[in-house]
């Protein structure tokens, strides 16, 4: 009996394709199993470009960079996001987003936080050969940490993070299982104040080494997949307009700590049938290094393997530019910009948000639209609530 899931695999694909390409000439993306643990889950950082590493503290901090919780103003604070995704083709494809955080101590310099990330293939059917209904299944890729951030100074912080992770196609395909992965992250804040004429800024930096642990398996251990390690270090500068409003500008980069995969050359003019057995043989060699490798050794690796040298290694950096307008800390606008190379995916797209925000919620909302190839996201609108738990207590004193 055989199971035709055409939706599962059209929105997996889709999903894989976003962050990878099909390998050609000139194209060597690095693959990775759960491509949905490096999507923006909140509109703030969505409309800024995702730049999010060494922006102010807020609360889906634990995404991009888990040691600003600890410089958080507000004592606790929980969010819920929603981002739709490939919504041209299908309605129910969607993820789906819970934060929260909570100060501790009387000195309010060391924070507790967890989040929730569920990303829903939606329902899929189950037929036989003969296109008789069998069942209904709902594939998902899911993902559940804690972190603990503290201030190790007046002006730096540092926090890590656990989180199980679980992706489950397994009534999808008779040939698939439900595959399980521990990782951490560990990440550092620092921010500090400095005078720019008569106009005192906040400037701040950040890093977040994210997704490290084991490999993911979805076939009963015959294969194992790396998770999609990635580097983000970035900085921001929040500048004082007047009195009531500020401008802040962000940058991020971003690098997967992930080996990339060998290529094989195509068989060259002359070359003759030895010559090329051996360059065949090498890849191999190569091809299954690559794939038995140990992950963790696989970030030190990562810094130079790539084939094409130093040149394909800076190719691999992704970056992103954002702009946030702060009116009175109630009104906001944002603006930002995404940038991969052609070679390694050609993500490139500009993104637009807006920000409210009412005494005890926040309201944001992002739009993103693609400037080189198809995204999932393109012209989609994104949505993401922020409560903060101590304005919330002052309305009922």
């Amino acid at each position: 009996m055989k199971t035709i899931l055409k939706k599962a695999l059209l929105i997996n694909a889709c999903l894989l394709s976003a962050f990878t390409a099909f390998a050609q000439d000139n194209i060597n993306p690095i693959p990775t199993a759960m491509p949905s643990l490096v999507i923006a889950p909140d509109a703030r950082g969505g409309g800024m470009g995702d730049a999010g590493v060494a922006t102010a503290p807020d609360v889906y901090s634990q995404h991009w960079n888990p040691a600003k919780y600890a410089f958080s103003p507000s004592k606790a604070g929980f969010g819920l996001s929603y981002t739709p995704w490939l919504r041209k083709i299908v309605n129910e494809v969607a993820l789906v987003y819970g934060v929260g955080y909570y100060k501790l101590g009387n000195e309010n310099n060391q924070a507790l936080s967890a989040s929730i990330r569920y990303f829903s293939i939606g329902d899929v059917n189950i037929t036989d050969q003969y296109g008789e209904f069998l069942q209904k299944v709902a594939p998902y890729e899911m993902a559940f940490d804690i972190g603990y951030s503290r201030k190790l100074t007046e002006t730096f912080s540092g926090g890590v993070t656990v989180r199980y992770i679980r992706t489950d196609y397994s009534g999808a395909n008779e040939e698939i299982s439900a595959g399980n992965a521990w990782a951490a992250d560990v990440a550092g804040y620092n921010e500090s104040y400095i005078n720019i004429g008569q106009s005192e800024s906040l400037l701040s930096f950040g890093f977040n080494i994210s997704n490290i642990g084991t490999k993911i398996s979805t076939d009963g251990g015959s294969r194992n997949d790396y998770l999609p390690t990635n580097l983000r270090v970035g900085a921001s500068l929040m500048y004082p307009v007047n009195d009531v409003s500020t401008l802040s500008f962000s940058v991020d980069l971003n690098k997967y700590l992930v080996p990339t995969p060998p290529v094989l050359k195509e068989r060259g003019e002359g070359q003759t049938d030895e010559e090329y057995n051996e360059m065949k043989a090498k890849y191999d060699n190569d091809m299954k290094d690559y794939r038995t490798g140990n992950p963790i050794s696989g970030i030190f690796k990562s810094f130079g393997d790539a084939p094409g040298g130093f040149s394909e290694e800076l190719k691999e950096i992704m970056w992103s530019l954002g702009a946030e307008y702060d009116y009175d800390n109630k009104f906001r606008l944002r603006t930002g910009y995404f940038h991969e190379n052609k070679m390694k995916g050609n993500r490139q797209y500009m993104s637009f948000g807006a920000g409210f925000k009412l005494t005890a919620f926040q309201l944001d909302v992002a739009y993103m639209l693609a400037t080189a190839q198809q995204n999932p996201l393109d012209q989609t609108l994104r949505f993401s609530l922020a409560f903060d738990i101590d304005a919330m207590k002052n309305l009922f004193k």
